[in-house]
């Protein structure tokens, strides 16, 4: 493990809320905090390879404007002033989205902001440059051919998680205390655990989101930060109305940090370390567990029923590698060749499935969807490790000695909620015995994200968390 001992916050150590606060009282400016973010982007990048783009010159435009408006007492938008990266998966303009390929020209107009990006703009956000995604976003942990390997910043041996895990990373560090991600079988929610931060994969459509993926409506959009007070106030940015999606939600009847310290009492909360399927890590068992006995003693009936579910994986793979297939049909077979050979792998998996393949796969997940819809007319929440494992060693798909190939096989208890379009937090609940983060995941039905996220910023508040403190000695990213 490189890490030193905790050292004097600085303003890339800030929250959200505590910028905020510090900007109103002309303690600190954007100028300043944007400055710090900067800063320890150059100190610690060279170690974690968080960020695959950084516009330092860019970003401190920004934030000088904004900090006029502070100075004038007329700040504009929920996040004027506030640091953040954007995962180089969503369109962002005058910046190239790569999405981690060797495939894609940068050499090329860049002239349109995908909606959480505009809304980000919008609200006067700095944003700070994109961070890193394996190719096309297809696996749980971050590395490409273009980019290079992702690290933990507990421990920069081990990966950071995928797909979101530069987001995950930057977060952890102070690189941005904002960033925002995406999620289609656990891409915020896996590199959330493995690196400390909290996140929520929203209802499906809670969060606008343009251009289609190509894995369809299992792919979200959610935000990543250090503290669930900056997850909803972050989500409620996020959640504002963008005609691109046709599929979007309606924007919520009221903002998520209203109800955000109501509390737990009365809640009744299912616990399941394992779904009725998955192996958990002894470690991480324990601490899923103290986590929601920490509830109960909040007020809310914490139980163990008998969850017996039947395993979708086999099913999400038809829909992930079709998505993988649909998401290279425009390459050329030299382009083919140059991608990572994982994703070549599933792409041609993906294009041995027919029509009837796909629509039995979405019969599957409809009838998962059913199960937990009954599920939650008696549960208003479920509780699960994140990740049943600890974080592994960094550039490989699945942890060495591994008897499968795909990312699938250790992250079980993420891709279902996908499939069911259930809001899904993750929240750090501990460490391993080897001081490696533990993530507990929150999962409530349809259209309850207000009340994920009330629940998590209960347990954050009886049990609060640090980041990690990581010593900035280069590590090879070959």
């Amino acid at each position: 493990m490189t890490q030193t001992k905790p050292t004097q916050r600085t303003a890339a150590d800030l929250t959200t809320t505590e910028l905020l606060t510090a900007y109103a009282a002309g303690e600190l400016s954007p100028v300043e905090a944007t400055q710090a973010a900067l800063d320890r982007i150059d100190q610690l990048n060279p170690t974690v390879n968080a960020y695959c783009l950084v516009d330092a010159e860019r970003a401190l435009a920004q934030a000088r404007q904004s900090e006029k408006r502070w100075h004038r007492k007329q700040p504009a938008g929920k996040l004027d002033g506030i640091p953040v990266s954007i995962k180089d998966i969503f369109l962002t303009r005058g910046w190239p989205t790569l999405r981690g390929s060797r495939t894609i020209n940068p050499d090329q107009p860049w002239t349109e902001d995908a909606p959480a990006v505009a809304r980000l703009r919008e609200h006067n956000a700095i944003l700070i440059g994109k961070t890193t995604t394996p190719e096309l976003a297809w696996k749980g942990v971050t590395d490409s051919p273009l980019t290079g390997i992702t690290r933990n910043p507990w421990d920069p041996t081990r990966t950071a998680g995928g797909s979101s895990g530069g987001a995950a990373a930057a977060v952890a560090l102070g690189m941005a205390p904002l960033a925002i991600g995406t999620d289609g079988g656990g891409s915020v929610r896996i590199p959330a655990a493995f690196c400390g931060i909290t996140t929520i994969k929203p209802t499906y459509g809670r969060i606008p989101h343009y251009p289609a993926s190509p894995y369809g409506t299992l792919a979200h959009a959610g935000p990543m930060t250090t503290t669930v007070t900056e997850t909803a106030l972050l989500l409620d940015v996020l959640s504002e109305p963008d005609h691109r999606d046709w599929s979007a939600l309606p924007p919520p009847t009221h903002p998520h940090l209203d109800t955000l310290e109501n509390g737990v009492r009365g809640m009744r909360i299912a616990l399941s370390l394992d779904l009725g399927y998955a192996t958990t890590h002894p470690d991480i068992a324990h601490a899923v567990t103290r986590a929601a006995h920490t509830l109960e003693q909040l007020g809310a009936t914490v139980e163990q029923p008998d969850l017996h579910l039947d395993d979708p994986v086999e099913d999400f793979h038809i829909l992930w590698f079709s998505g993988a297939a649909k998401s290279c049909q425009h390459l050329t077979p030299e382009q083919i060749q140059q991608l990572d050979p994982g994703l070549q792998h599933i792409r041609q998996q993906g294009l041995t499935y027919s029509a009837q393949d796909y629509l039995e796969a979405t019969n599957t997940r409809m009838k998962l969807g059913q199960r937990m819809g009954a599920f939650h007319q008696k549960w208003d929440l479920l509780l699960t490790p994140t990740v049943p494992i600890p974080a592994f060693q960094a550039g490989h798909e699945v942890p060495p000695g591994s008897p499968s190939p795909r990312w699938t096989s250790w992250t079980p208890l993420t891709y279902p909620f996908n499939m069911t379009q259930q809001p899904a937090a993750s929240i750090p609940c501990g460490t391993t015995q080897d001081g490696l983060p533990i993530g507990l995941q929150i999962i409530g039905p349809r259209h309850s994200d207000a009340r994920v996220l009330q629940a998590a910023r209960a347990l954050e508040k009886a049990q609060p968390w640090q980041r990690p403190q990581l010593n900035p000695k280069p590590t090879s990213h070959a």
